[in-house]
């Protein structure tokens, strides 16, 4: 990075690559995959990286999710 150019925190930014995702969240690496792959947490492909927008990074921490639901959940899921 350009010495002139001011390193932004992730919490100053509107999206995060996936290791300041991990830094800002303590949410590990594999675990945001299996996240996208379960479409519990949305990112986008911007030239060739990854991003997450920080907004959809704090719902998911302020409202949790399992990635490995339970039987009862399932249950539930399914008669919705």
């Amino acid at each position: 990075m350009p010495k002139h150019t001011l390193k932004m925190l992730p919490a100053d930014k509107h999206a995060l690559r996936i290791d300041e995702a991990v830094a800002f969240s303590g949410i590990g690496r594999s675990t945001l995959y299996k996240l996208f792959s379960a479409g519990k947490l949305a990112s986008v492909r911007v030239g060739g990286r990854r991003l997450i927008r920080r907004a959809d990074l704090e719902a998911l921490l302020r409202t949790g999710t399992n990635i490995y639901p339970t039987a009862a959940h399932e249950a539930v899921e399914a008669r919705r």
